[in-house]
């Protein structure tokens, strides 16, 4: 069920990041098969790189990103493991097909992802704000 990779754009993430979100996806296979084998899918093309060596507009765990979406609505959410996650809150999980879309871009960068209904959509990260850069 994954898309081709070699239609979406080159995405960047954490070394940290990248083995809890391994660990996440391996660990969600059994209940979100179609989440986590594209969010495996995404870990395996990404460049993988230290945590400080990660522009600070990179969307990344924790990090707070504008988006447009195909319908020319903006919306402004932040990427979270699923324990954190509350979309009233604007807190989107990593095991959402939005959230799997979202990792790894920065702004200009446009990606298809498909929601859980099968709906085909596209986005275009805005502007991204890591919460790690205010520490």
């Amino acid at each position: 069920m994954s898309s081709n990779p070699k239609n979406k754009p080159m995405i960047t993430v954490r070394e940290s990041d990248y083995a809890r979100l391994n660990d996440l996806a391996q660990a969600s296979l059994d209940r979100n098969y179609e989440v986590a084998d594209e969010l495996l899918n995404e870990l395996e093309r990404a460049s993988v790189v230290l945590d400080d060596q990660v522009a600070s507009n990179v969307v990344q765990m924790g990090s707070t990103v504008t988006y447009e979406t195909d319908d020319g609505q903006a919306r402004t959410v932040t990427l979270v493991y699923p324990a954190d996650a509350d979309i009233e809150q604007g807190k989107v999980s990593i095991l959402t097909p939005i959230g799997v879309a979202l990792l790894g871009l920065s702004p200009g960068q446009s990606i298809d992802w498909r929601a859980r209904g099968g709906q085909s959509h596209q986005l275009k990260v805005t502007a991204v704000k890591d919460h790690l850069a205010e520490a």
